[in-house]
């Protein structure tokens, strides 16, 4: 299973980008996913999630407020849309999916994982 992530790059401080996730290999209808980050040093972290049953997003309070997670079935895509972004937000994304019914925020409950997509944030 191939997710392919796109979107990231380099952004000043209180800018906006929107990350791509996008398979040919899952119904994303039947598929739970999530967005996930990795800073320098750090520990792969949750930052959002969407439900396959109704697309219901989930966003912890770290993030929320400032990120939002869609999705467009018809395209086989999801999207995280990163407002306001903050030099700390600087990490790597990663897109992952999970065959079950409910966001999970752990990264061991997620089976498929795309390769990531750098994003960075200057101050």
């Amino acid at each position: 299973v191939q997710l392919v992530e796109s979107g990231g790059g380099l952004v000043q401080a209180g800018g906006s980008l929107r990350l791509s996730c996008t398979t040919s290999d899952l119904t994303l209808s039947r598929t739970t996913m999530a967005w996930f980050r990795q800073g320098p040093g750090q520990e792969r972290t949750f930052v959002a999630g969407s439900t396959k049953i109704s697309g219901s997003p989930y966003v912890p309070e770290s993030v929320k407020g400032r990120f939002t997670i869609s999705r467009d079935n018809s395209k086989n895509t999801v999207y995280l849309q990163m407002n306001n972004l903050k030099p700390e937000d600087t990490a790597v994304y990663y897109c992952a999916a999970r065959r079950g019914d409910f966001v999970r925020t752990a990264t061991g409950e997620c089976e498929f994982w795309g390769q990531g997509t750098q994003v960075t944030v200057s101050s």
